[in-house]
């Protein structure tokens, strides 16, 4: 591939980021906060934050349970957070015996509780395991919170609150979903004054 042809890409790529970033409203804003303050109010009362994804989204749920265990901005005390994207003897066993779909759910139903808060990653929406987990955290009494891209898929409306990402590019999702888990990371942070 000619050098110019990869610098057009290199900006086309750059160009789309930053227009969905500029995309964001107050509504998503306002929503960032709000979903920072139902998390920290979950971790003040001993509660647990769940992230769970698939693919480049069970990445970023790794990642953003790491910022809250471990750290974002300074030292401080671990806070409650768990990916149940991140142990392979889990998912395959779950995997194997009771169907893909039913990954993060089963997890919930072990795991969860009233304090607890539920953080599922999407950029379809549409992801089976995703909608049954989200559904199995109403039953455990859990909030909800879901990052979703396009325009929400079947997750939509299921969530206490969603996080839109509008854009049909999967790159441009996940750059915009991981952007907003770090902002409600340093939230969270600012909350509890840690």
């Amino acid at each position: 591939m000619h050098q110019s042809n990869k610098i057009k890409i290199v900006k086309r790529n750059l160009n789309e980021h930053l227009k969905i970033i500029q995309l964001i409203g107050q509504d998503l804003i306002e929503k960032i906060s709000k979903s920072s303050e139902i998390m920290s109010k979950s971790l003040k009362n001993g509660g647990t934050i769940f992230w769970c994804g698939n693919g480049g989204s069970a990445s970023d749920s790794m990642h953003l349970s790491a910022e809250l265990i471990g750290r974002l901005k300074k030292n401080r005390i671990p806070l409650r957070s768990i990916s149940l994207s991140s142990n392979p003897a889990t998912i395959t066993c779950i995997s194997n015996d009771f169907g893909f779909e039913n990954l993060f759910s089963r997890q919930i139903q072990a795991l969860g509780k009233k304090d607890d808060i539920l953080v599922s990653i999407s950029t379809s929406g549409n992801s089976k395991n995703i909608i049954k987990a989200i559904n199995q955290a109403k039953v455990n009494k859990m909030k909800t919170i879901s990052l979703l891209g396009n325009k929400g898929g079947k997750c939509k409306g299921k969530s206490n609150i969603d996080l839109i990402v509008n854009s049909k590019s999967t790159a441009r999702i996940q750059e915009v979903h991981i952007t907003i888990g770090q902002i409600i990371c340093e939230l969270i942070e600012k909350d509890l004054k840690l």
